[in-house]
This record gives structure tokens, C-alpha cells and sequence, in this order.
């Protein structure tokens, strides 16, 4: 049995690959990249795919998908949020409103590792997901990404430069304006994180499981107290307290 598992995010569209529930092969395009039949055909042609599974946060890129998916001729193809729901009970307060994104991390989560747990996941935009002990997606926090924040800090001034995200400066106190921009993202986005986490913590108890992951946790994990950093582990990290 072969799945191809397909992750439209913002910024990246991640293509996963498996054979018997195992991870064969892993990809990336940039969401806004046009290309999504030539970057999708040579999985075809060489793979028996049985079915497609698609995660979306973006739904012009979806369209586009299905697109590219009708011309390779590949069925069944099953959507988040269209015809195929993530069983994990919803207590939003409107549930539609939830990201499909939010609730695969949170069901993962729940499957991996267990519950009560908060899911911190560092893309286009930070998301907070908890999870109740009962299993249950409670809601959480959105905040602007760290890229994001990078180029909102070049837009929205005239004199600051756009900064390439890259290791924090040994010293919190920058010594020039691309090291005073790295430290204050960097530092400032782990301090948020620490505190937000903590507050969550008084609800759910010290117990509670903390996962952080997205492609931008390799920045902040290690600054981080309330997220263990685990190198090399696909890019999560998780923590009990």
C-alpha cells in the first residue's frame, strides 16, 4: 500500500511519501511555484500510488493541486476539510474556522505522544494548539511567524535592511543592526514561547506534554526552556514538565 501525503502550507508545499506507513521519500516545492503537474509526474511514473491525502492551508494552491492531480489521473484523492475529516474531537468555537494544519498536529500528537498536550508549530505563521487530557482540540494561539516578522520589519520601515534568519549572536545585545534584529527576533519569539507555554501550563496541568515543530523550530528551540531541542529528529522537539 502506497500513500502520497501532500502538506500545502504558505510557505512550502511537502510532499511525504509512504510505503506500508513508513516514510520513503520527502520533498518540497514553494507554494507559489506553478510547476505542482512537473514536480508531481515522476512520483507517478515510478510509484502505484493508491491514494492521495492532502492537508491545505491555501486554497488557490488546492485548486491547483487537484488540477495537477486529474491530469496524472490519480484517485482517490481524499482533502482535509472536504471529504475526509481528522478524527479528533473539535471544541472550537466555530470548528470550520480551524486550520486543517492545527488539527493533523494536534490528532498527531495525540497518536505519538498523548495528551494533555500544547503543539507549537513555527511556519508562515506560530501556532499554540492544546490538547485536552480527554483528547480533545481545545483551541489555542496564531501569531505572526518569525520570517514573517523578519520582512514585515523591512516593509513596514525605511531604514531597517531584510535580515537572512540564521543563528542567534552570542550576545543578546546587538552590536549592530542585523545582530540587534537577529537578537530581538530570536530571543524575543523563545521568551514569547517559554511564557506563552507556562500559562498554558496553569490550565493543563505541569504535566503536560509540549511539542514544537515547523521549519523554523531549529532557530528557537535551543533558547527555549519549556521546548527540549532534539537534533536531527525530523525537526521536533518535545518536553514533559
Amino acid at each position: 500500500m502506497m500513500n502520497l501525503t501532500v502538506d500545502i502550507g504558505n510557505t512550502n508545499l511537502t510532499l511525504g511519501l509512504f510505503k506500508n506507513n513508513k516514510l520513503v521519500i520527502k520533498a518540497a516545492l514553494a507554494t507559489k511555484n506553478s510547476q505542482y503537474y512537473a514536480f508531481l509526474k515522476p512520483f507517478f511514473r515510478k510509484y502505484a500510488i493508491d491514494t492521495v491525502i492532502v492537508a491545505s492551508v491555501v486554497p488557490q494552491a488546492t485548486r491547483k493541486l487537484e488540477t495537477a492531480l486529474k491530469k496524472l489521473k490519480a484517485k482517490p484523492v481524499l482533502i482535509l476539510g472536504k471529504n475526509l475529516v481528522v478524527p479528533i474531537k473539535n471544541r472550537y468555537q466555530f470548528p470550520k474556522q480551524v486550520g486543517q494544519d492545527r488539527l493533523v498536529d494536534a490528532f498527531a500528537c495525540v497518536k505519538l505522544y498523548g495528551s494533555p498536550a500544547i503543539v507549537v508549530d513555527f511556519g508562515t505563521a506560530i501556532t499554540f494548539d492544546v490538547i485536552s487530557r480527554k483528547q480533545e482540540y481545545l483551541g489555542g494561539m496564531i501569531l505572526p511567524g518569525i520570517e514573517t516578522s523578519l520582512s514585515a520589519l523591512k516593509e513596514k520601515t525605511a531604514l531597517l535592511p531584510k535580515v537572512k534568519l540564521s543563528r542567534p549572536p552570542k550576545e543578546i545585545i546587538g552590536r549592530n543592526t542585523r545582530d540587534s534584529i537577529l537578537s530581538g527576533i530570536i530571543f524575543g519569539f523563545a521568551g514569547l514561547t517559554d511564557n506563552l507555554i507556562k500559562k498554558l501550563k496553569l490550565k493543563l496541568g505541569k504535566r503536560t506534554l509540549v511539542i514544537g515543530t515547523g521549519g523554523n523550530i531549529k532557530f528557537i528551540s535551543s533558547q527555549c526552556r519549556e521546548l527540549y531541542n532534539l537534533v536531527g529528529c525530523n525537526g521536533v522537539g518535545f518536553k514533559f514538565s
